[in-house]
């Protein structure tokens, strides 16, 4: 029996509001996020009164809320949710959003993630990111996670017998995926020299290990598919997982293990039919959990994974470059490769198209104390 969003429910648009590094005055989080909202829209061919279900994540849209960013749009709902959870807040959002118009409380939902984070803003999260960070991090002589990564990102080094060169293929490969997306904000090519050479931030951590923070939003157009006409990307399946291991793990298998086997099986496809991935990048050792959680590959074979198929791009990871090239703009680090991904199903990647017909895109976030502890898997395919 096939899944029920099989046959009902696709992503008919996606856009991004441009990732900057350095905002112009007058930049506002709310002014992004409405931007990548209208852009969305635009390129489902719909418009806001068509809208009657609306998503949120956001780290710095406060004091206001969904709710408000709604009146700020003009929408008039039926369905609203506001997601806190970082990197997991996308797939999470998906999750609900499909949901809502299989059950009818909405037809056509938009779903928007973004933040204006410049270094003020980023300062003030990291240093009160929860109760856990002020309570035991945040006096602590190092800035935000990268210490912690660091520590995860060795004990994954020593597990599966990988180097820093092992690393660098990774964040090199992403980075030439970056050079052929407009949408990046660093594009240059870079050497494996380069990256090897760069100043070290926390060992075995470098300068481009670690990803670095943008103004931006992402935004994507749910809907039934009766609404559309054009190519979309199916929802396939979407699974979750929430504090898979009390933070009493290593960090090195993240709650992606837990929904993953569920999700392929829900979408009817294998880790091998996959032909673009997406998975969350704010360090690279995350990438390669994240690949190996998903089935994609094991820890025996990772090396010459990324030596044999990701240098060389016959397997296509993060072709917008990622977050480690692209930026990472607040929320929206989950929902760019989300949109990435359906660009990719609809044929819309300017400059780095890649031929596909399933897509998957992974979520992972939200460090309670050691590593994230939210995941989620989206399986996608195109239609014609």
């Amino acid at each position: 029996m096939s899944h029920p969003t099989r046959d009902h429910v696709a992503i008919v648009g996606a856009a991004e509001s441009p990732y900057t590094r350095h905002p112009g005055a007058g930049t506002t989080t709310a002014g992004v996020l409405r931007d990548a909202v209208v852009r969305a829209l635009r390129d489902a061919g719909l418009e806001p009164g068509d809208v009657d279900g609306l998503g949120v994540a956001s780290f710095t849209l406060g004091p206001d809320h969904a709710i408000d960013l709604a009146w700020r749009l003009g929408l008039k709902l039926r369905w609203i949710m506001q997601d806190t959870n970082g990197g997991a807040s996308a797939g999470g959002m998906l999750q609900h959003a499909v949901r809502a118009v299989e059950a009818g409380d909405a037809s056509v939902v938009v779903l928007v993630a973004g933040d204006a984070m410049d270094k003020a803003a980023h300062t003030r999260l990291v240093r009160a990111y929860n109760q856990a960070t002020v309570d035991h991090l945040a006096d602590l002589p190092m800035t935000g996670p990268n210490a912690l990564f660091a520590m995860l990102t060795q004990r994954q080094m020593a597990a599966w017998q990988l180097d820093r060169k092992d690393y660098g293929d990774l964040v090199v490969a992403q980075r030439a995926w970056a050079g052929l997306n407009q949408g990046a904000v660093y594009r240059a090519p870079m050497t494996l020299a380069e990256y090897l050479d760069a100043p070290l931030v926390a060992a075995p951590l470098g300068r481009y290990d670690c990803v670095p923070p943008v103004t931006g939003a992402d935004a994507i157009v749910v809907a039934g598919e009766e609404r559309t006409t054009g190519r979309r990307a199916r929802v396939l399946a979407v699974t979750t997982a929430y504090n898979a291991d009390d933070q009493a793990g290593d960090g090195i298998q993240t709650a992606v293990a837990g929904c993953a086997p569920a999700a392929w099986e829900r979408a009817g496809v294998a880790p091998t039919d996959a032909d673009v991935i997406s998975v969350y990048d704010d360090y690279p050792a995350m990438v390669l959990s994240q690949l190996v959680d998903l089935g994609v590959t094991h820890p025996g074979a990772i090396r010459a994974v990324i030596a044999e198929q990701i240098a060389t791009r016959r397997l296509p990871v993060n072709t917008s470059g990622g977050q480690l090239s692209a930026g990472q703009a607040g929320a929206a680090g989950g929902m760019h490769g989300l949109v990435e991904v359906v660009q990719q199903l609809r044929g819309r990647a300017s400059g780095r198209q890649v031929e596909a017909r399933i897509g998957v895109v992974t979520g992972y976030g939200m460090v309670l104390y050691r590593h994230g502890s939210c995941g989620n898997v989206a399986v996608l395919e195109a239609v014609a």
